[in-house]
């Protein structure tokens, strides 16, 4: 199955910086409530990510690659508007995309 063009220029790949993160209890898997800021034009968002072998503290402040344009999606009753792109690691998890250096909040990746 493959996307068309038009399909993934809907889509838009964007910087965000994590501001607060709450647990999610009522998910199947473990998973935090993440808000994420990108910045004046795009707002703040919210999004799941079963990434809790991360300690919250260390998400705090930490840039992350999203992509925004889906429509939110229900988990656990959570409204998650955005999604937090991260690479599956065997030995680590989920392993979160982010900049190689600091970025302005709502930077589009290209």
């Amino acid at each position: 199955m493959s996307a068309t063009w038009d399909e993934f220029e809907r889509l838009r790949l964007t910087v965000g910086v994590i501001t607060d993160v709450e647990d999610l209890p009522e998910a199947r898997d473990p998973a935090y409530k993440l808000t994420i800021d990108f910045g004046p034009e795009l707002g703040t968002r919210r999004s799941s990510a079963q990434a809790t072998h991360y300690p919250k503290e260390s998400l705090r402040g930490r840039q992350v690659v999203c992509v925004l344009g889906f429509e939110p999606k229900r988990v656990a009753g959570f409204k998650s508007e955005v999604l937090v792109l991260g690479a599956y690691s065997d030995e680590h998890g989920v392993v979160l995309l982010q900049p190689d250096r600091e970025v302005e909040p709502g930077s589009a990746i290209g």
